[in-house]
């Protein structure tokens, strides 16, 4: 059994041989792990919503993961922009400022928008551009055989659109319902479908879509806003990618706390639910296995926040073996993090975790 077909059957609620895993890092402890097993070159890609998802394959199909991501590049003729003193702007004319391991967006492209026409006349980025899949395009051809092909789709509508405004502007003019915010989501909503079309057409086994609607406590927004503003916009992005491949599943990533709209999420067709967050209210995996497990499949979940980062390696692996126990049984994992591992993990606990996920996820399980 292969990779990819490990992932496929582990979909469809099936125990095989192993769990299988799809952990993704960040730039600073992927270089960190290349060093570690001897990677000398490895991809990291020129993707401002997504590069985590979609770099480093090298490196982490050489370790054990089960799935390679791809996604929507820079194209050719609009790659990210280096303006000096850590300044970068991309095609969406959004500029960042890196300040340690990240970059804080400051500048919003469209803060002064107040009509339709002023959405309409901003040049949107073409979805398909070229030059903007020529990385997934590689990444297929390289891997798609083996390996599942997870299509990254994140930041669909809501943050995309607030990342053109501002968080607090797109706040208020929503509750106002101005007419101008329903043409900004709608032209975010329309890129992406664009986007995830391709990727779909490439070979995606699952799209990957989602926004961060939760904080630690709950949602950003009330249930029944979500149901109001977004549920149909999504509801139409997934039906359209179903309908290119009948066979797609659909994951849904939102940091946080999201349990209010989790059946809604099902309603809509999807079919795997990430991240997971240990910590966020209401989102522990035992339970949720237990109330969804026969609808949906559950991604992430590993502890990106206190335990694998802070704890001991020991502590690691019984993080490792409380994931395993609470979403294993039957099929329905894909082993991951809640988030992308950061620097603030050592590489002996990423190995730890590959190591024990191997040996402890193998059905039968022997962890209850």
């Amino acid at each position: 059994m292969n990779s990819r077909d490990r992932v496929i059957k582990a979909f469809n609620h099936e125990e095989v041989d192993r769990i299988p895993l799809f952990i993704t890092v960040t730039p600073e402890l992927a270089g960190a792990l290349a060093e570690n097993i001897g990677v000398r070159s490895y991809t990291l890609a020129d993707s401002p919503l997504s590069q985590n998802r979609i770099s480093f394959h090298e490196i982490l199909t050489k370790l054990g993961n089960d799935v390679v991501g791809i996604g929507a590049c820079s194209p050719s003729a609009s790659p990210m922009q280096n303006l000096g003193n850590n300044f970068y702007k991309d095609e969406w004319q959004i500029e960042y400022r890196k300040i340690g391991y990240y970059t804080d967006q400051t500048t919003y492209p469209l803060i002064h928008a107040e009509t339709v026409t002023d959405i309409r006349n901003f040049a949107w980025p073409d979805p398909l551009a070229p030059g903007r899949f020529d990385l997934a395009k590689k990444v297929v051809a390289e891997y798609g055989s083996e390996y599942a092909v997870c299509g990254d789709l994140e930041c669909t509508i809501f943050e995309q659109s607030w990342h053109m405004i501002g968080m607090e502007k797109f706040f208020l003019d929503l509750i106002m319902e101005k007419d101008y915010i329903f043409e900004l989501m709608d032209h975010v909503m329309a890129y992406s479908i664009g986007v995830g079309k391709e990727l779909v057409q490439l070979g995606a086994d699952f799209i990957w879509l989602g926004d961060d609607m939760g904080t630690q406590r709950g949602m950003l927004i009330s249930p029944s806003m979500w149901r109001t503003y977004f549920k149909e916009r999504m509801g139409c992005i997934i039906k359209t990618l179903k309908s290119e491949n009948p066979n797609l599943k659909i994951a849904y990533h939102s940091c946080g706390s999201y349990f209010p709209i989790i059946s809604d999420l099902i309603e809509i067709g999807v079919d795997i639910l990430n991240a997971l967050q240990p910590n966020a209210a209401d989102m522990e995996l035992s339970r949720l296995k237990k109330l969804y497990g026969d609808e949906v499949v559950f991604f992430g979940g590993l502890d990106v926040q206190a335990i694998i980062p802070f704890g001991t390696t020991e502590e690691t692996e019984q993080e490792v073996r409380r994931v395993i126990a609470a979403a294993g049984e039957g099929g329905g994992l894909l082993l991951a993090g809640s988030h992308n591992f950061q620097p603030d993990v050592t590489v002996e606990k990423i190995m730890k975790i590959y190591e024990v996920a191997f040996r402890e996820g193998r059905y039968p399980l022997q962890i209850k």
